[in-house]
């Protein structure tokens, strides 16, 4: 409340000096040897200065540690070239030399390196999904000074002041301490494991990860029983498929607009009344299904239990695996989920560094959609770090993209979108919708400037002032068989069906939670987001494969209903009426 800065009454920032090597002793010699990067940037050092010391148990024993730069990732670049004197203070924080007036991009991009050395995050907890992207910090210059311990003598933690609407670092003692003693705390704070720590400390305490095997097979059922819990989801009971009348229509209750702009079949009504529908249409994710299997087991829906394992990033990853063993299948990223199979992945980075192979990554939180808090990232210690703020996946990303010129731009990445209508699970009864939808980048591709967006990313339709690309695939498929004409579209679309085809088998293998519930009155359509990669097939061929990128649940079908009036007219005579003649799909399972 009274901003009260007094941590300069009771500490100091000292900086360690390297005693000359021919006075020191053989001890001293070790010691030095034993430092991250001796002689490299200035070391620094907090210490209690006040002659009284510190007691833990006095309640005035706190202190507010000012946060020096708060931002967002995808605008760290922009504000150390443009905001006034923050280039200036960041690299005499992280020592780096920087004397010039002008920002220039050498010594950005060591600040953009260094700073996964400082970085600190939290995020709002309510707001929109943009709000609550996570923001990041570093502390000021004491704060920035305090060194790591795994027998810490103080805690931090960011506390948001909001009637200030600012945030600050709480800073208290966990010990009675004595003038002269350090101020640390521990940079892995909560991790108990100890190969977890050592993980998590490596941008400090720089380490081989080689005890760890990279292989990751499939989680535990006992992984998808907890993840059924923490979904709320009630499976629902055995039941009969329910046989209805040859001309029956069908009340549906749905609260998404498209579906009541654009639904005209004869057989399907509107209803305002939940109790009295035959199809539950609904946007939100539909939780009680014993209740409803038990209740009225007659009644369809737009959703199967345990979907999520499709649509949720590292379920998605490790259901895959079913397909391709450890190493996953040749359609899907190799995959690794941050929170549990971080020393796997470290492993494998550093397994593919010694090889000199591409280490470029991408990291996606699990569950946002739109490329929200998406980073692509060479940096070992970025993505270590990226696991303190939301629940992420880290995929290889894909270096090798299929492209497509675009004539003012030149060669750009592309992905492509089909919406594929799962009518049932067992038997696995699939179709794809004929048309697809392609998304394409706003600049030529190249492995650099990775935060770039317009150039990595091609969700252009939500980024304000940005323009958007469309072609329709009719006029696509002609132009991109003009520019590889050995790879006919024919061709390369059974091998995205096969991919597709693989991707429900084996995510309906098991039964649920361990796979997608079996539920006769179960329907929905999902979109798959894929894009094509250059490979080689086993008999050396060099062939288009396709790298699914995620499945979506409930996607916007605006474009489909603006371009193809008919496509829910489509979707409910497939899904509902087991009719699929005159309606634009295609059976591949």
């Amino acid at each position: 409340q009274s901003q009260v800065f007094d941590a300069g009454d009771y500490f100091g920032i000292m900086q360690v000096e390297e005693v000359d090597e021919e006075e020191g002793d053989e001890e001293m010699e070790d010691e030095l040897k034993k430092k991250p990067n001796p002689g490299n940037e200035p070391c620094f050092k907090v210490i209690v200065t006040n002659e009284n010391g510190l007691q833990a148990s006095n309640p005035n024993s706190i202190f507010l540690i000012d946060h020096a730069w708060t931002y967002r990732i995808e605008h760290a670049r922009q504000q150390l070239l443009q905001v006034p004197g923050l280039l200036h203070r960041m690299a005499n924080l992280m020592g780096i030399d920087f004397h010039g007036e002008v920002p220039d991009e050498g010594s950005i991009e060591q600040v953009l390196q260094e700073m996964w050395k400082y970085n600190q995050t939290y995020q709002l907890s309510q707001g929109t999904a943009e709000e609550k992207v996570p923001v990041w910090y570093i502390m000021d210059e004491f704060g920035s000074r305090i060194q790591h311990s795994d027998q810490p003598s103080f805690a931090t933690a960011p506390l948001f002041y909001v009637p200030q609407q600012i945030a600050y670092t709480v800073l208290w003692p966990l010990r009675d301490l004595e003038a002269g003693d350090e101020v640390t705390r521990d940079y892995a704070y909560g991790e108990t494991d100890r190969l977890i720590r050592k993980c998590v400390l490596l941008p400090w305490v720089p380490n081989e990860v080689v005890d760890v095997n990279c292989f990751t097979p499939e989680p535990s059922d006992e992984h998808y029983q907890a993840i059924l819990a923490e979904n709320k989801e009630k499976l629902p009971v055995a039941i009969k498929p329910s046989v209805y009348d040859k001309d029956k229509v069908f009340k549906v209750f749905t609260d998404i607009q498209q579906v009541l702009n654009n639904l005209t079949h004869p057989r399907f009504v509107f209803t305002d009344s939940e109790q009295a529908a035959d199809i539950l249409y609904n946007f939100s994710h539909f939780k009680d299904y014993r209740k409803l299997s038990e209740e009225r087991p007659e009644v369809m829906l737009n959703q199967f239990p345990c979907e999520n394992l499709l649509t949720v990033k590292d379920c998605l990853a490790s259901i895959a695996r079913r397909a391709g063993g450890p190493d996953g299948p040749r359609w899907l990223p190799r995959t690794f989920n941050l929170q549990t199979e971080l020393p796997q992945f470290i492993c494998y980075f550093q397994q593919r560094e010694r090889r000199g192979e591409d280490n470029h990554w991408i990291c996606k939180p699990w569950n946002l959609a739109r490329s929200l808090d998406t980073h692509i990232t060479n940096s070992l210690n970025n993505i270590i770090r990226h696991r303190e703020s939301s629940p992420k996946v880290v995929c290889k990303y894909i270096e090798n993209p299929v492209l497509f010129h675009r004539e003012e731009v030149g060669m750009v990445k592309f992905d492509i979108r089909y919406v594929v209508l799962l009518r049932s699970v067992r038997p696995l009864r699939l179709h794809v919708y004929d048309v697809f939808w392609l998304r394409f980048s706003n600049r030529a591709f190249s492995l650099d400037d990775l935060d770039d967006y317009e150039k990595h990313f091609t969700v252009m339709n939500y980024a304000p002032g940005v323009t958007l690309k469309q072609v329709h695939c009719e006029e696509f498929v002609p132009q991109f068989e003009k520019q590889y004409p050995e790879h006919p579209w024919a061709t390369v679309q059974v091998n995205i069906f096969k991919a597709f085809a693989e991707l429900f088998q084996v995510a309906s293998a098991k039964p649920a939670p361990l796979g997608i519930c079996d539920y006769p009155s179960s329907r929905a359509i999902y979109a798959i987001d894929l894009m094509l990669k250059w490979d080689t097939s086993r008999d050396g061929k060099r062939i288009m494969q396709p790298q699914i990128l995620e499945v979506n649940f409930n996607p916007d079908c605006d474009r489909a209903c603006k371009y193809h009036p008919t496509f829910f007219n489509d979707v409910f005579s497939t899904l509902f009426l087991d009719e699929t003649d005159n309606c634009h799909v295609t059976r591949i399972v």
